[in-house]
C-alpha cells in the first residue's frame, strides 16, 4: 500500500453471513435493491445483477410483512448475505430475523423503545445475526439535534455508540455501526469520532449523496478520504441511480486507493487542439467494451504525440493519435498503424489476445 496511505484500524472481525467484515478482511462493497422487496423475481433480477457488479452484500428494504414474508426466498436466490432494512416497527426487525436475514439495519432514532431495542437484540444474539446501529443526518434522535434543528457530527456519533453500547449490554457480539451525513465534512468527522472512540467495525458511506454524476463525486470524497486514513470495513454508496453503478462506483473507490481487485482501467488524456483523434468518444466506447472484463489492465487512449507514446508505453495495451489515424501499442512496444475507422475494434481485439496469453478470460456482466 502506498505510504500516504494511513494503516487501517484495526476492528472486531464480524460475520455477516460467510463474509467476514472487519478485523483486517478485504473492504466489502454493498448496495441496496430499489425493487418492491414483495415481488421475489424482480428483487432477484436486481440482486443478480449487483453481483455481476461486484457487490458482496445485498440490503432491501422490509416496509411490511409482505416483505417480511418474502425474504425466505429471496435469500435462497442468491449467494450474498441478505441484510433487511428495518425501521419504525420493530416486530419487522424481528420478523426478518426469522426469516433468516444475514443482518438487520436499524436506526435509533426511529426503531422506538429501549425494550423494542432488547427484543431484537435477543433474538439476533441467539441466532448470531448481525445487527448495524445505521444513524443518518436526517433521522437522528429530536432530543440530541442541535439548537437550529441540525444532526452535528458529535451528535451522530454520540447516538451511534450508545445504541452500539445499548446492543453489547444486551448480549450482541455482530454489531457494525454507520454515522452518514448528507455533506462530506459532517460524515468524515463523525465517522472520525466513531473510529477514535470504539472497536467495532465501520460500514461507511454518505447518505443521499445525489444522482449519479454528482454523488459518485461526493461519495469518492467521503468515502475515499475516510477510506485513506484507515477508516472502514464496508462501504455503500448511496446514489439516486441504479443500484449497479452504486456497486460500480464502489469498486472504482476501492480500486483507486489499492483497496480491492483492479478491473481494466482506462488512462485518457484530456483532449485540447492537438488530439488528432476523437479522445472522448474512443476513450468511453473502449471503457464501455472492457466492462466484460475482470483482469487488471491498464489501457490508455491519447490523442496526440506529447504525452501520448509515454502514456502508451507505460499501459499494457495504448492507443495514441497520429496523422490519419492513430498508433497501437502493446507492452511497451509500438506495433502498427491503425486507420481511424478501425481503432477500436483493432484495440479491443489486441486486449483479448493479451487477457489469452497471460491466462485471464473476459467475464460478461
Amino acid at each position: 500500500m502506498s505510504h500516504v496511505m494511513a494503516k487501517r484500524k484495526s476492528t472486531k472481525r464480524i460475520m455477516l453471513g460467510d463474509v467476514a467484515i472487519g478485523g483486517g478482511a478485504p473492504i466489502t462493497v454493498q448496495s441496496m435493491t430499489n425493487t418492491d422487496t414483495a415481488d421475489v423475481e424482480a428483487t432477484l433480477a436486481q440482486l443478480s445483477e449487483m453481483r455481476c457488479a461486484g457487490c458482496d452484500i445485498g440490503r432491501v428494504a422490509v416496509p411490511d410483512g409482505s416483505a417480511a414474508e418474502a425474504l425466505p426466498r429471496i435469500i435462497a436466490g442468491t449467494d450474498m448475505p441478505v441484510v433487511a432494512d428495518v425501521h419504525f416497527d420493530h416486530k419487522l426487525a424481528l420478523a426478518a430475523i426469522q426469516m433468516g436475514a444475514a443482518g438487520i439495519r436499524i436506526n435509533p432514532g426511529t426503531i422506538g423503545s429501549r425494550l423494542h431495542l432488547k427484543d431484537i437484540a435477543k433474538q439476533a444474539a441467539g441466532r448470531g445475526v448481525v445487527l448495524r446501529v445505521g444513524v443518518n443526518s436526517g433521522s437522528l434522535e429530536r432530543r440530541l439535534l442541535g439548537p437550529e434543528g441540525r444532526a452535528e457530527a458529535a451528535a451522530l456519533a454520540e447516538s451511534a455508540m450508545e445504541g452500539a453500547a445499548l446492543l453489547e449490554g444486551f448480549g450482541v457480539e455482530q454489531i457494525k455501526i454507520s454515522v452518514k451525513a448528507s455533506d462530506v465534512p459532517r460524515t468524515i468527522e463523525a465517522y472520525r469520532i466513531v473510529s477514535e472512540k470504539c472497536g467495532w467495525p465501520l460500514h461507511v458511506g454518505v447518505t443521499e449523496a445525489g444522482t449519479l454524476w454528482a454523488g459518485t463525486i461526493k461519495s469518492a470524497v467521503g468515502i475515499g478520504a475516510l477510506l485513506a486514513a484507515g477508516i472502514g470495513d464496508t462501504i455503500r454508496v448511496s446514489l439516486t441511480a441504479s443500484p449497479v453503478e452504486e456497486v460500480r462506483v464502489g469498486r472504482r473507490i476501492l480500486a483507486a486507493l489499492d483497496l480491492g481487485p483492479h478491473g481494466p482501467e482506462v488512462i485518457s488524456c484530456p483532449t485540447c487542439a492537438r488530439a488528432e483523434i476523437d479522445v472522448i468518444e474512443l476513450a468511453c466506447k473502449v471503457e464501455e467494451a472492457l466492462e466484460a472484463y475482470r483482469v487488471p489492465l491498464r489501457v490508455a487512449v491519447m490523442g496526440c504525440a506529447v504525452n501520448g507514446p509515454g502514456e502508451a508505453r507505460e499501459a499494457d495495451i495504448g492507443i495514441t493519435g497520429g496523422k490519419g489515424g492513430a498508433l497501437l501499442f502493446v507492452e511497451g512496444e509500438m506495433v502498427r498503424r491503425v486507420s481511424t475507422e478501425s481503432m477500436l475494434d483493432e484495440l479491443i481485439a489486441e486486449v483479448q489476445r493479451l487477457i489469452e496469453r497471460r491466462g485471464g478470460e473476459g467475464e460478461g456482466r
